[in-house]
């Protein structure tokens, strides 16, 4: 490894398995403090074995826990330099005719307020140091268009790009960049129901089928993309959503419901 991110101070959010236990760990590997951080105590298991991760709960769509953790890393770090605000749910199964307001309250609130208040209070942890820094989402292929999500998980991550973008705009002369980035078919702790399923009935190799690397990803190709951002190798990407699926949402094929509310999703 490189090192390139000795000195500073990280924060990670659903850090407890899949793409944020691999930034996290990534991260660390490149000679970051790293404060890592889940809703359940696997997160603990994310910090086992480096010296340089600490692990902690936290609900990262709640202002409280949220604030906590900022002022947890810049107690630690002495400072906050890079945030990746991953943390985010699946929930609200089903097409639109069998979501519930509760379904979307639920999922809005990780996914979309969730980024929200690490940038809100992690901008202000950083503007108030004068050291900048850059805060990178997990978005998702799925909020480009239709035929990779649900009708509320789409329209979550939709909401982290436009709320990139703002923010970008808003911070504009802080020395802060935000940019996010839109997985394709990664197989994590939230997608595994589905690995598991296909592999159930014999269909593991269809899986990316519909990719043209006919493959899914690697949590650790989109660490990699992460840390990319994070860095000052892209100290002019500002408000950009990085797509990283394979090629998957150049077409995005999917197939269609054979009647009004048959969903495929």
């Amino acid at each position: 490894m490189s090192g390139r991110f000795v000195g500073k101070s990280v924060l990670v959010t659903g850090a407890g398995s899949g793409i944020g236990r691999a930034t996290a760990q990534l991260f660390a590997e490149e000679g970051a403090r790293v404060l890592a951080v889940d809703l359940t105590d696997t997160v603990e298991q994310t910090a086992a074995g480096h010296d340089n991760i600490t692990a902690m709960q936290g609900d990262a769509g709640s202002d409280a826990d949220v604030i906590a953790m900022i002022a947890a890393a810049t107690e630690r770090h002495g400072g906050i330099d890079i945030i990746c605000a991953n943390a985010g749910i699946l929930g609200g199964f089903g097409g639109l005719f069998e979501q519930t307001a509760q379904d979307w309250a639920n999922l809005l609130r990780v996914n979309l307020i969730g980024p929200f208040l690490a940038i809100k209070h992690g901008a202000r942890a950083m503007i108030d140091s004068g050291r900048g820094g850059a805060i990178v989402c997990t978005a998702s292929v799925a909020a480009l268009r239709a035929g990779a999500g649900g009708p509320a998980y789409s329209a979550s991550k939709a909401g982290v790009i436009n709320l990139v973008q703002t923010s970008a705009q808003q911070l504009g002369g802080s020395g802060i960049r935000v940019n996010a980035v839109c997985p394709g078919l990664i197989e994590t702790g939230m997608t595994q129901p589905i690995y598991d399923q296909a592999r159930a009935k014999g269909r593991g190799e269809s899986i990316g089928q519909l990719n043209p690397l006919g493959r899914g990803g690697e949590p650790a190709e989109i660490a990699q993309a992460i840390l990319f951002l994070a860095s000052d190798e892209a100290s002019y990407v500002n408000g950009h959503a990085l797509v990283v699926d394979g090629g998957l949402s150049t077409s995005h094929p999917f197939a269609k419901p054979r009647k009004l509310g048959e969903t495929t999703i």
